[in-house]
């Protein structure tokens, strides 16, 4: 999640993506996202295990920004939100 393009990130796990990402544009999570008005979802990954999601999270989280910025532009290189897709 994002607020602009280069801008904060945030990174999750989560079993139901559609529904997490509309809490989140609903500013119903309390925290990171709503604290920084990150309502954009910029990239996602599928995993069959949640073993496999939580692990590349905190893969991810790990990453130096420009790595994460290039994940992102990679798939998503005019930023678009992603949401439109879930629903």
């Amino acid at each position: 999640m994002t607020n602009e393009r280069n801008g904060t990130l945030y990174v999750g796990v989560t079993s139901d993506i559609a529904r997490r990402a509309w809490e989140h544009r609903s500013g119903l999570v309390e925290g990171f996202t709503k604290r920084y008005g990150l309502k954009r979802l910029v990239y996602a990954e599928r995993h069959e295990r949640i073993e496999d999601a939580i692990h590349r999270e905190k893969r991810i989280k790990s990453w130096r920004r420009n790595w994460k910025l290039e994940l992102i532009e990679g798939q998503n290189p005019k930023w678009d939100d992603l949401y439109k897709t879930l629903i």
